[in-house]
């Protein structure tokens, strides 16, 4: 598939054509992710947390686009927190939870039903709580419980949808974590991934033409054709908040698979249905700071995916450390999945059959 196009090519490089699809500013949340970092940041540095017993373990209660940061965080620095740190998109907590746990509950809008059922449970068994959220009943019960949290101030985040607050999410709960004595996480750090992302925005934002844009080029790569994204290790969470984007904001069935589990199952899946070759493309994520066997795995999973005729493309990354290259990665897939919503005709800002769906249960 051709990745030019002279006509769709000017739809992508005019910002006012944009702007008459996106019209809840999709692309404003986009172009301040840096700012959503700094702004995390500064919100909790003077954040105050005493836990009442030592924490052993953490658990996140989130869906979709909330739980999206702690996704990111257990698989980035899982060599960094001092305690075991476990996922639950579920309506109840996992068993062995207790007054050792620092649960964090994570609800942009406040009123997801399973989180704040978590809630209830967290308090009945003595958990210590903390929360992220932008308002809502999360913000009322924490409030009424004097729970520590981040209440999101989401100036930074005009689209005003969850997945697209992934700055708040990622750094609010790193800095919750560091408050709680599990993590350590450094200004200077924050800087460089402040400083990484404005470099990356540099290189794929509108103004730069399309033949010279990684991420309009991977957006004709996608369109009309389903992406399979394959990462390891530290960038795991980073390509699952690349494929929920996709998902949400392009519309379109994008997965992730992560190296070395792919390589046990997946590739003798790949011969059916014959038209794989058609409508698939494996989007091999790529990076020096994999170690050996894995960056070896990868070349050879590109090969086999190759030899079922099916088409892959490599993304390589190249920021420095592992932290930078999290952000580099979802700093150009955000901007990918926004030009391939423009090029499919669509507002990505709307989810109707999510929303439908909230409607239905209640």
């Amino acid at each position: 598939m051709s990745v030019t196009s002279t006509k769709t090519g000017s739809i992508l490089d005019n910002r006012a054509s944009l702007a008459k699809l996106d019209l809840s500013n999709v692309l404003g949340s986009i172009e301040a992710l840096a700012d959503q970092v700094r702004q995390a940041w500064d919100s909790i540095k003077n954040l105050e947390f005493a836990p009442k017993n030592p924490i052993k373990n953490v658990v996140v209660s989130g869906m979709g686009g909330s739980a999206l940061g702690a996704d990111v965080a257990k698989h980035l620095f899982k060599d960094r927190l001092t305690v075991p740190l476990e996922v639950f998109n579920s309506y109840h907590l996992p068993n062995y939870a207790d007054s050792n746990t620092l649960v964090v509950l994570s609800s942009y809008s406040g009123s997801t039903e399973e989180v704040l059922s978590c809630a209830q449970e967290a308090k009945k068994v003595g958990a210590q709580i903390m929360f992220i959220c932008a308002g809502g009943k999360l913000a009322e019960i924490a409030q009424e419980n004097n729970w520590p949290g981040y209440i999101i101030n989401p100036e930074f985040n005009p689209s005003n949808q969850p997945r697209m607050a992934i700055g708040y999410a990622i750094v609010g709960l790193l800095g919750l974590l560091s408050k709680a004595g599990v993590f350590d996480l450094s200004q200077a750090e924050i800087e460089e991934v402040i400083l990484s992302i404005t470099k990356v925005d540099e290189g794929v934002n509108i103004d730069v033409p399309q033949e010279d844009n990684l991420s309009k080029l991977i957006a004709f790569q996608c369109l009309e054709r389903r992406p399979i994204f394959v990462a390891s290790d530290f960038l795991a969470g980073a390509a699952h908040v690349a494929t929920n984007q996709f998902n949400e904001n392009a519309k379109i069935f994008a997965d992730y698979k992560i190296i070395p589990e792919l390589n046990h199952h997946l590739m003798e899946g790949l011969k059916f249905p014959k038209s794989n070759s058609l409508n698939h493309l494996f989007i091999l994520i790529t990076s020096d700071l994999y170690e050996p066997r894995i960056a070896k795995r990868m070349t050879l999973t590109q090969e086999i995916v190759g030899q079922n005729e099916i088409e892959t493309y490599e993304l390589r990354l190249k920021a420095e450390t592992k932290l930078t290259q999290a952000f580099e990665l979802i700093t150009i897939m955000a901007y990918a999945n926004f030009y391939l919503s423009m090029l499919e005709n669509i507002n990505p800002a709307p989810i109707p059959y999510v929303d439908w769906f909230k409607t239905q249960l209640e």
